[in-house]
């Protein structure tokens, strides 16, 4: 046999220590790529003009370890030591996203047939099945010991099969996400050696899966089976660390730690031809349309072994197995026919689609296009079960796999996507898919639960609620209707169901809570209606009214008793809805979905009683996402929750926008899974499941986690994330406050409570700019400094911040925080001395309430004043009290905050004294505080926070001020 020498050149440098390399031919062989574990690098080359210098990728910040190109060579990932999976356009080279991280190093990557889905793996515990179009994970599968380092997904999109360090072989089965077979032990340990990986491959027909055995050979095993076929064994002297199959399966090549290539012929399972290397060759790619082949050794250097099979034997890319039966008519996220249309979101374009060029019959994509929705015309596809193929093997498959495969099908019915428009079906907030034989819930919310289980062709409905104390129980209620949807609040419940029975009716009952123990008033006051071809998809409840959206488009609202009384058209389809109190908000579809599979909706807000639409507008996603949750608050504030786990809250600010408050991926691990139940102004309730669960289980209870709200914010180059989110958040909460307020002046009643909760926000969020303040100054960023002193409300805080900037020795800074603190007071002095009396006959009296609160707040204003603070003028009242108010009930409320001011300024200088002075300074106020008795009514500037009051309210709250202040002096 005549020994040919290839000649190889430098790709990357070594350093003169071995390392694993890559390299690949794309679709056309127009390009080869190659990488290397000690480079971080990626060099695309031009195989007809090898001596040519290559483009080179430089993202990662460490050598990269994997690469796969999707099967149209429009996408290629590489995985790194830098623990990223990095996507980039082909062969331009630009890159798109960092579409995963893991904890440690990638080792292997694969891309399924479709290009729809990559496998990543390496170092750490667990296998990602990511989608490639949104970057969300379908599965995470476990089962290895050790680092994974082979990964091959079956040509028919069935299986992965996975190889570790230690020789363990997994088969997986991608529809369920289960280890079909375990094969312990029948590759080699590669220890830890880093520079040989463990692999697999398929053959390109799918049939047979080739891995190196432990007697420097290759084992065939069995596809369906594992079980093990043949061996080809020939001269080999020590282990294999690389196969591959030639493009028409008739080949095999195999390359050793003795630094031999073998071709092999499967069916004579005899090798016909070697090439001897002066490196250990570490990985190798078949021409996808000639007769060549490229290696890369694990010193960097590569080459092209030309005319690797001899020219009297069949090419190696002659003849490829064209795989055009239903196995392949997986339904992978997205029509077929969106192949041949540009992407208009302009991301990957050509990711998951299952188009191999030049190389695929014309007529495969309306083959499998007829074959995919011929048979399964009707069925849903869940979120992540649209990425992964039916298992339909060519083999029989087991009653067993026939049950999991319906069982599956049966439990992820909850929130679906149309596959031929991929817009997204109605579903019930808080309700979970049907499970055979277990309870599911029909309802959950903050207030409580409904939950049903079918058994002999009815249902048992139970309603359990979270506080036990709020009543007697509700008794269990017999379902002959077999409801599927519920809505829950505190006055009752509504239930419905889709079409069924003869008629192809849909039926909706209310009923009532306060009836339940009595069967005459249940039957008086229980209703239902009935609809003839028209199916109820989603009810809400609220204060007096019941709704139910249909799918005709139709919002029908009833009273509690059953009344007709309104029924509205709306634009579109519907997705959910929820009532809270006298407001329903009705999610629809405004647009089919983009091509991008990103959904078009459009929220409504009606305010029932008053028969208004407050709020309509657009409902943003994530980009790839669709809805899960949809509702409100227990403030009455909207918020939605979609798949990618980002909370988002409507408000008025920006004249109604909507806030971005939470996002599961920040803090959730790759296992879990939030499953929302509602929230408050402060915490997000939710169920926090295991993947691959998607919801929870009545049985065992479920138990709520609490988490906090976190703004998506940037990294800070201060450090102070924390402080930045809980700066926008108080802000947040302040400008509810003041919405409340002005809703509760616009009705008549009384504002003090409501003054006092803003002044305390007030005082929060200066105390967190404070505390912002003291990290710009650390961090040298002293305009933004000066921006958050603008921000402060209370003088207090403004002379704080001066003594804050004192102490750290910025005299630039604390003159500047002079300068907008006498400009502040300047400014508000001008409002009140343009303040107009309200009454000519008592301007004596006003005149002497001005000057009293003048006075009153020169002298609070005193207790932090020290002589190293630059002094401000005494007839200028901060800015906190002029905004405020000067009420007797403002001047007790500001005098205890500012005793606490007081003290946080106390612990920063250690001058207890001050605190003494203050009281004193206090005491003397007394007569003043009595001038401001005498006059009793006081004149109030405008401001948010001045509400009306009556006379005898104002005088109680002074009479008490003066009190403490007298049992002050008494005291002392």
């Amino acid at each position: 046999m005549k020994i040919r020498s290839v000649k190889l050149r430098e790709a990357h440098k070594s350093n003169g220590v071995g390392s694993f390399c890559s390299i690949l031919w794309d679709l056309q062989a127009q390009n080869i790529v190659t990488s290397s574990s000690s480079d971080s690098s990626i060099c695309i080359h031009d195989p007809l003009l090898l001596s040519a210098p290559p483009r080179i990728l430089r993202h990662h910040r460490d050598g990269v370890t994997a690469l796969a190109l999707s099967p149209n060579s429009t996408c290629l990932a590489s995985g790194s030591i830098d623990h990223s999976v990095k996507l980039y356009k082909f062969p331009g080279g630009e890159f798109q996203t960092n579409i995963t991280r893991f904890t440690l190093p990638i080792r292997a990557l694969a891309f399924n047939k479709s290009g729809s889905m990559l496998a990543a793996a390496g170092d750490d515990e667990g296998i990602k099945l990511i989608n490639t179009i949104d970057g969300s994970i379908a599965r995470v599968l476990k089962g290895h010991k050790g680092s994974v380092t082979g990964l091959a997904f079956d040509p028919k999109s069935e299986y992965l099969g996975s190889v570790d360090s230690v020789g363990t072989v997994v088969y997986w089965e991608l529809q369920s996400g289960r280890e079909l077979h375990t094969l312990k032990g029948i590759a080699p340990d590669t220890g830890l050696d880093s520079s040989i990986m463990n692999v697999l491959c398929w053959s390109p027909d799918g049939e047979t899966l080739a891995v190196p055995g432990l007697k420097n050979d290759v084992i065939m095993y069995d596809r369906d089976t594992a079980e093990k076929l043949f061996t080809l064994r020939g001269d080999h002297v020590q282990r294999i660390c690389f196969l591959s199959w030639s493009p028409n399966g008739k080949y095999v090549v195999t390359s050793g730690l003795d630094r031999q290539v073998l071709i092999w012929d499967v069916d004579q399972r005899l090798d016909i031809d070697r090439q001897k290397f002066d490196d250990v060759i570490c990985c190798m790619a078949w021409k996808p349309n000639g007769n060549a082949l490229a290696v890369i050794d694990v010193m960097g250097k590569y080459g092209v072994w030309e005319s690797v099979v001899p020219s009297s034997m069949k090419s190696p890319s002659e003849s490829i197995p064209s795989l055009q039966s239903k196995n392949t008519n997986g339904l992978l996220l997205f029509d077929e026919e969106e192949e041949e249309e540009p992407n208009v979101s302009g991301n990957l374009s050509d990711i998951g689609e299952d188009s191999l060029g030049e190389s695929e019959p014309p007529s495969r994509k309306r083959l499998r296009k007829q074959s995919a929705y011929d048979d399964d015309s009707d069925e849903e596809v869940t979120n992540w079960s649209s990425l992964l193929p039916k298992v339909d093997s060519h083999k029989k498959a087991s009653h067993g796999q026939k049950e999991r495969l319906e069982k599956g099908k049966d439990m992820q019915r909850g929130i679906i996507i149309s596959t031929e428009s991929k817009m997204q079906e109605a579903f019930q907030p808080g309700s979970t898919p049907v499970q055979p034989g277990k309870r599911h819930f029909l309802c959950y919310n903050m207030l409580g639960s409904i939950s049903t289980m079918e058994q002999d062709g009815y249902s048992h409905i139970e309603i359990d609620f979270h506080d036990t104390g709020r009543g007697p129980r509700v008794p269990a209620m017999t379902d002959y209707f077999g409801f599927t949807m519920a809505a829950l609040n505190e006055s009752g419940s509504v239930f419905a169901n889709p079409c069924k029975g003869d008629k192809n009716m849909s039926t909706l009952m209310y009923r009532p809570f306060s009836s339940w123990a009595n069967n005459s008033e249940l039957m008086q006051l229980q209703w239902s209606m009935r609809f003839e071809e028209e199916e109820v998809k989603v009810v809400a409840l609220g204060t007096a009214w019941v709704a139910a959206i249909t799918s005709l488009n139709f919002l029908r609202i009833f009273s509690e008793g059953g009344l007709q009384k309104n029924v509205l058209s709306l634009d579109g389809p519907v997705v959910t809805a929820s009532g809270f109190r006298d407001e329903l908000a009705v999610v629809t579809h405004a647009s089919p979905s983009l091509s991008s599979s990103d959904q078009m909706l459009e929220f409504r807000v009606f305010n029932i009683c008053n028969g208004t639409q407050s709020i309509r507008g657009r409902l943003p996603l994530t980009p790839g996402s669709y809805l899960t949750w949809f509702g409100f608050s227990e403030e009455g504030q909207i918020c939605s929750f979609d798949s990618k786990g980002v909370l988002r809250v409507f408000t008025d600010q920006y004249g109604g926008s909507w806030l971005p408050l939470f996002s599961s991926g920040k803090v959730k691990k790759p296992e879990e899974n939030y499953w929302v139940v509602g929230l408050n102004d402060r915490k997000l309730f939710s169920v926090v499941c295991k993947s691959p669960d998607l919801f929870p289980q009545v049985i065992p209870k479920p138990i709520l986690t609490l988490s906090d709200f976190s703004f998506p914010l940037a990294s800070s180059d201060l450090g102070a994330d924390n402080l930045e989110n809980e700066f926008i958040l108080n802000n947040l909460h302040l400008s509810q406050i003041n919405k409340r307020i002005e809703e509760t002046v616009a009705i008549g009643q009384d504002t003090i409570s409501l003054d006092d909760e803003a002044f305390n926000m007030e005082a929060a969020l200066d105390r967190c700019i404070l505390k912002l303040i003291a990290s710009c100054c650390i961090g040298d960023k002293l305009v933004r400094a000066t921006e958050l002193a603008k921000l402060l409300s209370l003088e207090k805080s403004v002379k704080g911040a001066i003594k804050l900037v004192t102490a750290l020795k910025l005299p630039n800074l604390a003159e500047r925080f002079n300068t907008i603190l006498e400009q502040r007071l300047l400014n508000e002095s001008s409002a009140v001395s343009a303040f107009p009396p309200t009454n000519l006959d008592t301007d004596t009296s006003v005149k002497a309430d001005i000057a009293a609160g003048k006075s009153l707040t020169s002298i609070q204003s005193s207790k932090t004043s020290e002589p190293d603070t630059p002094s401000t003028s005494p007839l200028l009242s901060s800015p906190h009290f002029i905004k405020k108010g000067t009420s007797e009930a403002k001047a007790k409320c500001k005098i205890g905050k500012l005793e606490d001011m007081v003290e946080v300024k106390n612990a920063w200088e250690g001058k207890e004294e001050v605190k003494n002075g203050v009281v004193k300074k206090v005491n003397e106020a007394n007569g003043v505080v009595k001038k401001v008795n005498e006059a009793n009514l006081a004149p109030r500037p405008s401001n948010p926070f001045a509400k009306s009051s009556n006379n005898q309210e104002r005088s109680s709250l002074f009479n008490s001020l003066k009190k403490m202040k007298n049992d002050g002096t008494n005291k002392k």
